[in-house]
């Protein structure tokens, strides 16, 4: 019988495959950087085929370093970076363009045109998301509206679209299946999330021919089998979700209230809504958690664009540490900041500012700032995206958050999630199995295939490192009011620069 279930986690500087045994735990990962493509400012790419590759790569070599073969593994669970939009030919396979990537700014002026023509609070009724330029909708115009001759190839139906998931599978199973999920499927701004089913009138607003679209099927549950000639067998598909709501799953977040954040690239926090998407008054987006045997669950997520992001830049851009792990040394080197705050908006903000022309700022230098404190202030800028979220989230809901649980590369981190937990004043929970995301997309694959038979038996919660608060409430408040004076100053940058330069 098989002992294993694969778990495919595509993010967005990374591809990973994590082998996770009954018990839940990881037994073997494999882990590959691909490139990052940066054409304009603002703009931000990746190659759909460096993707697979990586991806497939990192796939067979969990299988070999792990001793296994393929007829060990009883399903594969697939979670990704979200909203990275793809167009690709149906019959050859080849994409028609480089994917653009969820952190992308080109379709602003594609989001203030549909704002200034009335289509917000329909898009928003209708998807629970608001209008901005990191969701797929706009993205897709923008490749029929400016690679030429594929609008006509889109409405002949010899293209398809896709987010990372779609072209995984689509690729896993040889090109027999055009699918996505519900959780996928809602962060395009295409679907309904009331009715479930892709929304026409938006996408007859947007010009996007409904033949590019694929089928939504079950975040649980075998949708197809992976060709036999990629593993030598073919393996169950039982398992998709992106990837907050994958670590949302993973960290057992089961019940209304409860609240996980995943510190990799971006920041994202969700609560567990129910059985109801919950609207916002403060920019937080209300989004399908899962789809499992007919039932749709719900989430309400705050989406930070820059976390992980700032310590890379840090390292590759500015050149102020070798490795990212480098950042809490020096963070713990200082004893505070300086009274410099770093405003990482380099593709602007996300919740609940939603300010697609904000910029990065550093505000707050002396002659005496160090490259220690821009570090600690680069970390502790991820802490106050994060409170910004929590203190939106808690008037939305009238839900108090008495934890958080908290998974990702960078939460890792032991400065930031002590002043993450001070900042907050909540304690913060750390499982010892970081893989929070992986291991959703291993438990909505077991769970499919029969590997556990249920949520109870889901190993979750286990051996979790606690973080309690201790910042004086004054001190907390007046770095907190610090930050929000920065913020304020960041915002709306590049649209002034504009207006000086015309």
């Amino acid at each position: 019988m098989p002992s294993y279930i694969l778990a495919l986690d595509q993010g967005t500087t990374s591809s990973r495959a994590i082998l996770f045994d009954r018990s839940g735990a990881p037994v073997a990962v494999a882990q590959y950087e691909f490139p990052q493509y940066f054409p304009q400012p603002g703009w931000v790419e990746h190659d759909p085929d460096e993707i697979w590759e990586s991806q497939m790569k990192a796939a067979r070599e969990v299988i070999r370093e792990s001793g296994i073969t393929a007829h060990d593994i009883a399903g594969i669970g697939i979670t990704n970076q979200r909203e990275t939009t793809l167009l690709w030919d149906r019959k050859t396979g080849r994409p028609v363009c480089n994917a653009i990537v969820w952190q992308c700014r080109r379709t602003a002026a594609i989001c203030d045109r549909l704002r200034a023509e009335g289509y917000e609070e329909m898009i928003r009724t209708r998807t629970g998301l608001v209008i901005d330029a990191y969701f797929s909708g706009t993205k897709i115009q923008w490749m029929l509206d400016n690679i030429p001759g594929i609008r006509t190839r889109a409405e002949k139906g010899d293209l398809a679209f896709g987010t990372v998931d779609s072209w995984l599978v689509y690729r896993l199973t040889g090109g027999r299946l055009h699918v996505t999920d519900p959780s996928n499927a809602s962060r395009t701004l295409l679907y309904n999330i009331t009715e479930h089913r892709w929304d026409r009138q938006i996408f007859e607003t947007f010009h996007i021919p409904e033949a590019l679209l694929p089928d939504v099927v079950p975040s649980s549950g075998v949708i197809g089998e992976t060709d036999v000639s990629l593993f030598g067998t073919s393996i169950p598909i039982a398992g998709i979700a992106g990837d907050q709501q994958a670590a949302l799953f993973g960290q057992g977040c089961f019940a209304p209230g409860e609240v996980k954040n995943t510190y990799g690239t971006g920041c994202f926090l969700l609560m567990h809504t129910g059985d109801r998407p919950v609207a916002s008054s403060g920019g937080l987006l209300s989004t399908v958690a899962w789809g499992i045997n007919g039932h749709i669950e719900y989430a309400l997520e705050g989406s930070i664009f820059v976390a992980g992001a700032a310590i890379q830049w840090l390292r590759d851009q500015l050149g102020l540490i070798e490795q990212a792990a480098d950042s809490e040394a020096l963070a713990l080197s200082v004893e505070d900041s300086g009274g410099m705050y770093l405003v990482p908006a380099f593709v602007g903000l996300g919740a609940p500012y939603w300010d697609m022309y904000a910029r990065g700022l550093m505000i707050g230098l002396t002659r005496g700032t160090t490259r220690a404190h821009i570090v600690r202030a680069a970390l502790e800028s991820i802490a106050y995206q994060t409170r910004d979220v929590v203190e939106t989230m808690t008037k939305d809901t009238q839900i108090p958050i008495n934890s958080l649980r908290v998974d990702g590369g960078t939460a890792a981190n032991e400065f930031l999630m002590q002043f993450q937990a001070d900042i907050l004043q909540v304690p913060v929970d750390r499982p010892a199995v970081a893989e929070s995301t992986a291991r959703g997309a291993a438990f909505l694959a077991g769970l499919g295939v029969g590997f556990w038979q249920s949520r109870d038996d889901l190993p979750v919660n286990q051996d979790i490192h606690r973080y309690t608060p201790h910042m004086a409430e004054s001190m907390r408040d007046q770095l907190y009011d610090g930050w929000q004076e920065a913020v304020r100053r960041s915002r709306g940058w590049e649209r002034e620069v504009n207006k000086v330069k015309n």
